[in-house]
């Protein structure tokens, strides 16, 4: 049971608020599991998998080769090919249920696609076609993190009929996704109806989306939402206004933690849950529905009700719970995951847990091919899978080990959780959490007061909101302990480990851990993996801790890895440095200050005000002083600017602006700057002409940081500087090496380090491969971040060398 992952490319982990839905196995010795219906899911979902990918056709070959399977598999089960009667009941089933759910996996997703691929809608996308559609939204808007449009949202909609340019109607019921930038999309809710107008793309694949929807226009919406969205509406603004009062981190955790309501979660605490892999308790998944039944189920057996009495309570409280929520489908999925155990267990039957399971995810599967694809998806199955298969047998050899019983379950349920969960969280973060476990570990006495506590406030507001905030105010203790345990484990060195990422990562670590769990069978090996792992982690973690590596010694300069934008870092004295420019988001800046062991910032630097370069600036004031902001003349765009001043003004830093021949010297660094030398407008882009140039100057090593000036700026920096004056050892690329560069300016400088912060993936076609050939014919050393990581160019004995973050720095190029 876990969670849907958050917008902008954040890190999931596994659910140890699990631990009060996995039902107690009385009993000294445990029935082997039902499996005779996970080769039914198991197929159905491998298949859809498959077909999201290859296409209509290719799966509907597939599905015939199923069906093939299938009839071999009916043959072998009625005895018809002489095998014997005990393989038959052994095997036969099995083979059945594969071949089925290839068929029924196959037939479903090939229909889907069928619809999604419809050619009239395919050419208009083609087109980028103007069009206005008649939609039905299908979830929340969702906040994206976009450089070139801020304050973007995204929005599932299904689509019912579009009016093409040559007004030609098209009536088709397919997904739709839209990308809208104005804020009267925010307050939509699922089942909304509209009309908007916009601009059609093509989709990224991969799912059942026919296509995009640029927009920035507001919807026109035809009448309300259905009343169980309004009504969630109403209990979900009584829960915000009952938490207002309350700190701000506990207050703003709390919604998040009871409905998946995260618009008050501050970025710190934030980035904490990530780190230490508790990002799912800030959206709902099915460890909150299992604590919501899971309470009244309890109160169902203390009051002596029978187990269908019981059963038809939960079910009561799930619907209550998915209306509090929403009932968007990512919600009804999380649901489904987390009643499964309990309502097998409220039945009296919980080896039914394991069957149900499978049967949910075929019937998920086949009413939605889209979510075999889903990361959320998979996760929530998986942790289930874990918590039925895994944790009462670990929890049952504990106890026969001498370990108390609550104690047993305690530590069970986190560690299967995390074991089934780790190999799709490898494959999407690329980390493997060391953290994790305990820190979930330590966090599951808090997860449930603090999640039936903020349910009841919500209750409670609409008719005593006095009451709402007194209910409020005790949930916040346990939600203080949680963001307490996030802060803490996010600052421990040596937290994660990184892996190979993607499908290759996440197939090495689902392999090493069924090998793992296969040979510990066996007494000997499982004291010789024991012994393994204490010694591995007893030697290589104080070496991690001790001797990480990062930063270099010597270094003067760092290009932090903020995905697709800019973060530069130079030392003043240890523990202190000057920041240029923030990057996109507050969680990327602060983690690379982090690793940096910067914990003061006497200076920082805004180069302009676009969101790749100013959205992260609540990271670099986050635990730390800053003294004073560093911002260019030119304001625009202005978004940008007031996110600045806000974040000077909470953090009671000094906000200057300068302009070019300005000298700004801390400490051990000098700055002087540059560009630009005067006010550029009429350009291709103005904020970007109009940034700040610097040229740093640290243990002797000139550093010329160009912010995201284009040809215009750097062409008038040529002409005004004097013999030399833009020359440079390192040079951070401007414009995350867009192909906008000036040879005069590339000639002048003669770096023999380039540093290029760019984000993997980008649709900008950054970094320039002309720009790339240019600097490599001049034997320049590149080091790019998408692909490097974190950077740095390092001062030696020999001259200047680069680093990569983990990787000892090479000698001069």
């Amino acid at each position: 049971m876990t969670a849907d992952p958050p917008a902008g490319g954040a890190q999931p982990g596994p659910p140890a608020g699990s631990a009060q839905a996995a039902p107690p196995v009385g009993g000294a010795r445990s029935e082997p599991p039902d499996l005779r219906l996970a080769g039914l899911a198991v197929a159905a979902w491998l298949t859809a998998l498959a077909g999201l990918h290859l296409g209509s056709r290719a799966t509907l070959l597939v599905a015939g080769t199923g069906a093939g399977l299938t009839a071999i598999g009916a043959a072998h089960l009625l005895g018809r090919l002489g095998r014997p009667r005990a393989m038959v009941r052994r095997y036969g089933w099995v083979a059945v249920a594969v071949g089925l759910g290839v068929v029924c996996g196959g037939a479903a997703t090939a229909a889907r696609l069928a619809v999604r691929d419809a050619p009239a809608i395919g050419a208009l996308a083609e087109q980028r076609a103007p069009i206005t559609a008649d939609l039905v939204v299908r979830d929340d808007p969702r906040p994206i993190r976009s450089a070139g449009r801020p304050g973007m949202l995204l929005v599932s909609s299904e689509l019912v009929r579009l009016t093409g340019p040559d007004g030609r109607r098209i009536h088709a019921s397919v997904r739709l996704l839209v990308l809208a930038t104005d804020p009267a999309w925010r307050g939509l809710l699922p089942g909304q109806r509209l009309t908007v107008d916009g601009r059609l793309g093509v989709p990224r694949g991969g799912d059942l989306t026919a296509a995009v929807l640029s927009t920035n226009d507001p919807p026109e919406r035809h009448g309300a939402p259905s009343w169980a969205q309004r009504a969630a509406g109403t209990l979900r603004t009584g829960l915000q206004r009952a938490c207002a009062p309350l700190p701000d981190d506990p207050g703003g955790l709390l919604p998040g933690l009871v409905v998946g309501d995260t618009s008050r979660l501050p970025p710190a605490v934030e980035a904490d849950f990530q780190a230490t892999g508790m990002t799912h308790l800030n959206a709902v998944s099915g460890s909150n529905v299992a604590i919501v039944v899971g309470a009244v189920l309890l109160l169902a057996r203390w009051s002596r009700a029978g187990p269908w009495l019981a059963a038809a309570l939960c079910g009561v409280a799930l619907v209550g719970f998915v209306i509090l929520v929403r009932p968007s489908p990512s919600v009804v999925r999380a649901a489904t995951m987390g009643a499964i155990g309990l309502a097998a267990l409220a039945a009296g039957r919980p080896r039914a847990a394991l069957p149900a399971l499978a049967a949910a995810v075929t019937v998920l599967v086949l009413v939605d091919p889209e979510l075999a694809g889903d990361p959320g998806f998979a996760l929530s199955v998986l942790a289930t899978g874990g918590l039925l298969l895994l944790a009462p047998r670990w929890r049952d050899g504990l106890r026969r080990r001498g370990v108390p019983p609550g104690l047993a379950e305690a530590l069970a349920v986190p560690a299967a959780a995390q074991l089934a969960c780790g190999p799709v969280v490898a494959g999407i973060s690329g980390t493997v959490s060391l953290v994790a476990v305990p820190a979930n570990l330590l966090a599951v006495p808090a997860i449930a007061p603090a999640t039936v506590l903020g349910v009841l406030a919500a209750m409670v507001s609409p008719i005593w909101p006095a009451g709402a905030e007194f209910v409020a105010w005790l949930a916040s203790w346990p939600a203080w302990w949680l963001v307490l345990i996030a802060r803490q484990g996010a600052r421990l060195p040596g937290g994660t480990v990184p892996w190979p990422g993607g499908v290759p990562g996440a197939l090495l670590l689902t392999g090493l851990t069924v090998a793992l769990l296969t040979a510990v069978r066996r007494p000997l090996v499982r004291r010789l993996v024991a012994v393994v792992g204490v010694a591995a982690v007893l030697g290589a973690l104080p070496v991690r801790l001790l001797a990480a590596g990062w930063p270099p010694a010597g270094w003067v300069v760092v290009a932090c890895a903020v995905g697709q934008g800019d973060a530069l870092v130079l030392p003043v004295d240890p523990g202190r440095a000057v920041v240029v420019d923030a990057g996109p988001e507050p969680g990327a800046v602060d983690g690379c200050l982090r690793r940096l062991g910067v914990r003061e910032v006497p200076l920082l630097v805004i180069s302009h005000f676009h969101a790749d370069h100013v959205g992260g600036v609540a990271g670099v004031f986050r635990g730390r002083r800053v003294g004073a902001v560093l911002t260019p003349s030119s304001t625009d765009p202005e978004n940008g600017r007031d996110l600045v001043r806000a974040a000077a003004i909470g953090g009671r830093a000094a906000l200057r602006t300068t302009v070019a021949g300005a000298r700004h010297p801390v400490g051990g660094v000098d700055l002087l700057v540059l560009g630009p030398p005067y006010p550029l407008a009429g350009t291709r882009s103005d904020p970007n002409n109009n940034s700040l140039v610097l040229r740093a100057t640290v243990a002797g090593v000139r550093i010329l940081l160009a912010g995201d000036a284009e040809t215009e700026e750097q062409h008038a920096m040529v002409a005004r500087a004097a013999p030399g004056q833009l020359r440079a050892d390192v040079l951070k690329v401007a414009h995350h090496g867009s192909a906008y560069q000036d040879q005069g300016f590339l000639d002048a400088v003669r770096p023999t380090v380039a540093l290029v912060p760019v984000g993997t993936g980008n649709t900008y076609g950054h970094p320039s491969p002309g720009l790339l050939a240019h600097l490599g014919r001049s034997g320049v050393r590149v080091l790019r971040t998408d692909t490097d990581g974190d950077v740095a160019a390092v001062r030696t004995g020999d001259g200047l060398a680069v680093a990569r973050r983990g990787v000892p720095a090479g000698r001069r190029p």
